[in-house]
C-alpha cells in the first residue's frame, strides 16, 4: 500500500513539472509599442496633423505658438505647410511673330511686374486642367444673315474640346437668356445651339455685367468667354462700355471675343434696329423669309441707301461699329485674351480659341506689398526670349479678402 501512496505521489509530481516546462512554451502577446513622436526622427518630416485653417494671414508672418513649435519641429521654413489667401494667378499665352503658340517654357523664362516692381513666381504650370467656356451669342436682327453658320461653327468648336471641358450657352438680344448650364454633355449642347432664335435690340453690356457679376462668379476652375458679337450695342440699361471693362478687371475668366462686323449686311436698310423696335424675326435659326426682311426694312423707318424716313436706328453708322470694334479689343486686353476676326472664316476664329486655350501658362505669385480693398495694380508680363509675344491681364483689384 505504501508503496503504491509513494508511486501515486511521484506521478503528480511529475506532472506538475511537465505542466510548468510547457508552460515556458508558450507564445506570449506582447502588445505593440507607442510609435514615436516623428519630430524624433530626424529624416522624417512632420505629418500635419490638423487641417490648416484658412485666413488672412500675409506670407511669412507668425501665427502664435502653434506655428512657431511647428518651425522649430521642422528645422526648415519651407517645410512648413501655410495656407495663403493673396495669390494672384493669370492665364498667359505666348506667342511667336507668325502667330503660332510657344510651348516648353519654363518658369525662369518669365518675369512678372506690379506696378513696376518685379515679383516672386511661386506658381507656375503649363494649363492642361479642365475649363469651363460660356459661349455667348448675339442674336440680334444684324446675325440673322449668319445664323446657320455661326451654330456650324459653335458646334465644331465644341467637338475640340476635351471631354472633361464644360460648356455654358448664353444668347442675348434685348435680352439675355441662358440656353444650357456648364455641361459637357455634347448633345444637350447641340440642342441648346437649335434654340438659337432671334430678337429685338442688343444688350452687349448689359449681357457681360451680368455675366461678370453673376454667372461666372458660380463656376470654379478655369473660366473663358467666347463672346460672338459686332460689339455695338443698343439697349443696355444699368450698364456701359467704361463699367463693363472696369469690372472685367476684377475676373479671373479670359475674354475672347469673335467679332462679326455685320455693317455691309445691315447696310441695305440703315444696319440696327430702333431702340425698342426690332425686325420681325425667322424662327428656329432660319435667316427669315423675304417677306419678313421686307417687313422689317419698313417697320425700321429705312430705305433701300441707307437713309431713314423717320428718326435715328441704333447702331447704324459706321461710327458706332467702329465704337464697337474697339470695345471689344479692350474687353479681350483687359481680361487677358484677344478678339478674333469672325467675318471672314468664323470657324476658324472658334479654331484658335480652342488652340490657345490649350497652349496657356499658368503664372502666379504672391505681392510683396500688401494693397488695400479696390485698389488697382498694373501687371506686365514679360518672356526672357527674343521674338515672341506675350498676352496676359494688364491690372487687376485688389480684392476683400
Amino acid at each position: 500500500m505504501e508503496r503504491l501512496l509513494t508511486f501515486f505521489l511521484i506521478i503528480c509530481a511529475g506532472g506538475t513539472y511537465v505542466s510548468a516546462q510547457s508552460g515556458r512554451n508558450r507564445p506570449r502577446v506582447v502588445p505593440s509599442p507607442t510609435p514615436a513622436n516623428p519630430q524624433t526622427y530626424p529624416d522624417t518630416e512632420p505629418i500635419q496633423r490638423n487641417p490648416p485653417t484658412l485666413g488672412g494671414a500675409v506670407r511669412g508672418q507668425e501665427q502664435g505658438a502653434t506655428q512657431g513649435d511647428d518651425e522649430r519641429a521642422a528645422g526648415d521654413d519651407s517645410e512648413v505647410i501655410r495656407v495663403e489667401t493673396n495669390l494672384v494667378t493669370f492665364p498667359v499665352s505666348v506667342l511667336a511673330r507668325d502667330g503660332s503658340f510657344v510651348t516648353g517654357l519654363t518658369k525662369q523664362d518669365f518675369r512678372i511686374l506690379e506696378d513696376g516692381v518685379q515679383q516672386e513666381i511661386q506658381h507656375f504650370q503649363p494649363v492642361e486642367t479642365p475649363f469651363t467656356i460660356v459661349l455667348v451669342i448675339d442674336v440680334s436682327p444684324s446675325t440673322r444673315f449668319k445664323i446657320d453658320e455661326i451654330r456650324d461653327a459653335a458646334m465644331g468648336f465644341i467637338r475640340q474640346l476635351r471631354d472633361d471641358d464644360k460648356v455654358m450657352i448664353v444668347a442675348f438680344d434685348e435680352k439675355i437668356e441662358v440656353l444650357s448650364p456648364p455641361t459637357n454633355d455634347r448633345w444637350a449642347l447641340q440642342s441648346a445651339l437649335r434654340q438659337l432664335d432671334f430678337g429685338s435690340g442688343t444688350s452687349l453690356y448689359q449681357t457681360v455685367d451680368r455675366l461678370i457679376k453673376r454667372e461666372l462668379r458660380r463656376i470654379e476652375g478655369r473660366k473663358a468667354v467666347v463672346l460672338f458679337t459686332d460689339g455695338v450695342d443698343t439697349t443696355s440699361r444699368g450698364a456701359s462700355y467704361q463699367s463693363t471693362l472696369r469690372d472685367v478687371a476684377e475676373t479671373d475668366a479670359v475674354f475672347f471675343p469673335v467679332r462679326n462686323d455685320t455693317f455691309a449686311d445691315m447696310g441695305g436698310y440703315g444696319g440696327g434696329t430702333q431702340r425698342g423696335g426690332g425686325y420681325p424675326t425667322g424662327r428656329r435659326g432660319g435667316s427669315g423669309s423675304a417677306i419678313g426682311t421686307i417687313i422689317g426694312i419698313i417697320l425700321s423707318g429705312s430705305t433701300q441707301g441707307g437713309g431713314q424716313t423717320s428718326g435715328r436706328s441704333q447702331g447704324s453708322t459706321r461710327a458706332e461699329y467702329e465704337t464697337g470694334r474697339r470695345y471689344l479689343d479692350e474687353l479681350a486686353a483687359a481680361s487677358g485674351g484677344r478678339t478674333y476676326d469672325g467675318s471672314t472664316d468664323l470657324g476658324a476664329a472658334f479654331t484658335g480659341i480652342a488652340e490657345e486655350l490649350r497652349r496657356q501658362y499658368s503664372i502666379g505669385y504672391y505681392p510683396e506689398k500688401p494693397g488695400q480693398p479696390g485698389e488697382v495694380r498694373q501687371l506686365r508680363v514679360r518672356v526672357m526670349r527674343p521674338n515672341l509675344v506675350v498676352k496676359a491681364k494688364t491690372s487687376y483689384i485688389v480684392g476683400d479678402r
